[in-house]
């Protein structure tokens, strides 16, 4: 298994998609640190060789791109700015509802947990005997 950032890329994908396993590398980015490196995108990264596997290492070190712990990191003191400063954005993060303008009277179940707030809604059916 290649190992770049300190992630372990699976070695049966194409290398194309194996990036993206990185957090902070889409499927634009992958492309382009690809383009850069020159290494062929429908090679499986089992296929690289030692060289190649190198210049990919050295493209995303040198390019300075924020990924993984510095990434997840910077997410969280924005979110943490938005609480302390007391914005709407801030107060829905507190809260765990949607932030970003989405219903909440139908559509919002999957980020307060599976609530039904109505009387016959996620009863059980008893059975006939």
């Amino acid at each position: 298994m290649a190992r770049i950032a300190g992630i372990n890329i699976p070695d049966n994908k194409r290398i194309e998609i194996a990036l993206t396993y990185i957090y902070g590398i889409g499927r634009v980015l992958s492309n382009q640190i690809l383009k850069e490196a020159k290494v062929d995108f429908n090679k499986r990264t089992s296929q690289l060789s030692d060289e190649e596997l190198n210049s990919l290492r050295k493209t995303i070190d040198e390019k300075k791109y924020r990924l993984e712990g510095d990434l997840r990191r910077e997410i969280m003191l924005n979110i943490k700015r938005l609480k302390e400063i007391g914005s709407y954005r801030g107060s829905r993060h507190m809260k765990g509802l949607p932030v970003r303008g989405q219903q909440t009277k139908t559509n919002s179940r999957t980020i307060r947990g599976n609530v039904r707030r109505t009387m016959g809604s996620g009863k059980r059916k008893m059975e006939k005997t």
